[in-house]
């Protein structure tokens, strides 16, 4: 059976870019190999009628809306290559060893992180210490927060100090901090340390403290760092996708790319990790784009 579109990711933008094919009545397949990076999340937050849902609930019931469109099937598998055959003929072989053939292609495999070199931090992260002040600076609103970044640590230090007040950005020695960005973070009451972070402290998750090199506790329950982010898989690269200037993989406004029946949507198309929501809205935006390509292709053939 070679499928009308094989979507590659169960996040949200391969979640919805499935349910909108199906509706369309599209033969598809969607491989999820259960490796999101929500998954150390507890809530996720900014979608409307869904705002504090937990990643495992959101994606149950994303499940359930699809399984009532009998054309599209979800495999739990990892798509391991993507070999194409012809123009319309992609071959796909999983970590299990089974192949798959497609005509259109979504790739929807989102983001990997890299956190700071600080000792510990993966047992803050999602719990105490996140990424994204949109998604979980509500949470952490009138709070004594910790920033800790690098060449970004102004621009994070601004988005934050809309939530709170009481704010000490750490650039752990490594940062780049313009004299004139130190003066104002300094000017709206915001300490700066520059020196480097010897580890975390705190219990189950809950940050209490940021420890310097030279043993100074620095009193924080919470705050937002940023990781360097990558491509949790190089499929777009290996097709000859081109990347934006964020190095994501370029689309226009459909989620088509550079590649004939290769589209891209979420994360891995906009590299800045998005909300819950956009991925969802690029998801769908990529269906649109492979269902109104796939209707030209079959209207015109029939003529």
């Amino acid at each position: 059976m070679r499928y009308d579109c094989a979507i590659i990711g169960g996040g949200p933008a391969g979640l919805n870019a499935a349910l909108v094919l199906g509706r369309s009545r599209r033969n598809v397949i969607l491989f999820d190999d259960d490796s999101g990076r929500n998954l150390v999340t507890r809530e996720s937050h900014g979608f409307i009628t869904r705002d504090g849902i937990k990643p495992a609930e959101f994606k149950r019931l994303a499940h359930k809306d699809i399984a009532k469109y009998d054309s599209v099937e979800i495999k739990q598998d990892r798509v391991m290559t993507i070999n194409r055959i012809t123009e319309t003929h992609y071959e796909l072989t999983t970590s299990s060893g089974k192949t798959y053939h497609s005509i259109k292609i979504i790739l929807a495999t989102g983001l990997k992180e890299q956190q700071p070199n600080i000792p510990d931090i993966e047992k803050f992260y999602g719990t105490s210490l996140f990424s994204c002040p949109y998604c979980d600076g509500w949470e952490l609103r009138d709070q004594p927060l910790a920033v800790i970044a690098d060449k970004s640590v102004f621009e994070l230090a601004k988005k934050v100090y809309t939530w709170s007040r009481d704010l000490v950005v750490f650039t752990n020695g490594e940062g780049r901090l313009e004299l004139e960005d130190r003066d104002k973070l300094i000017a709206k009451g915001i300490k700066v340390r520059e020196d480097l972070i010897d580890g975390l402290e705190g219990e189950n998750g809950q940050l209490r403290s940021v420890r310097l090199e030279d043993g100074t506790l620095v009193d924080r329950i919470g705050g937002f760092v940023t990781p360097l982010w990558n491509h949790a898989a190089d499929f777009g690269k290996e097709l000859g996708c081109e990347e934006n200037q964020y190095g994501g993989i370029k689309t226009d406004e459909y989620g088509r790319t550079n590649v004939w029946n290769v589209y891209a949507a979420g994360d891995a198309s906009l590299i800045v990790p998005a909300q819950l929501v956009i991925a969802a809205g690029e998801g769908s935006a990529a269906a649109i784009g492979v269902n109104g390509d796939l209707t030209n292709e079959y209207f015109d053939a029939e003529e």
